[in-house]
């Protein structure tokens, strides 16, 4: 095992299960950011174990992930807000 398999893998171990953690359990707020966060460290494995195993092909991976993870929130977020399709807030719904 090498210095960027070891990274990858603490990556994995320390972040990840609390970012889990925090998904499941809490507020909606809390949950969203625990989501995001977690899609943040996968991105980080995915650019660490290219390193570790010379296969550029978990790159594209990251770069997948960073583009898609940003919407998976807004799409969670969407479906938290609780409000029915086609209904914006206005000023009074606070």
């Amino acid at each position: 095992m090498n210095a960027w398999a070891l990274a990858a893998l603490v990556l994995l171990a320390v972040p990840a299960p609390a970012c889990l953690w925090v998904t499941s359990r809490g507020t909606p707020v809390h949950r969203l950011v625990g989501a995001s966060l977690l899609s943040s460290v996968a991105g980080a494995v995915f650019l660490v174990l290219p390193q570790a195993y010379g296969r550029s092909s978990y790159q594209d991976l990251a770069l997948v992930l960073g583009v898609l993870a940003p919407a998976g929130t807004l799409v969670f977020t969407r479906f938290v807000s609780g409000r029915p399709h086609g209904t914006r807030a206005s000023a009074t719904d606070t």
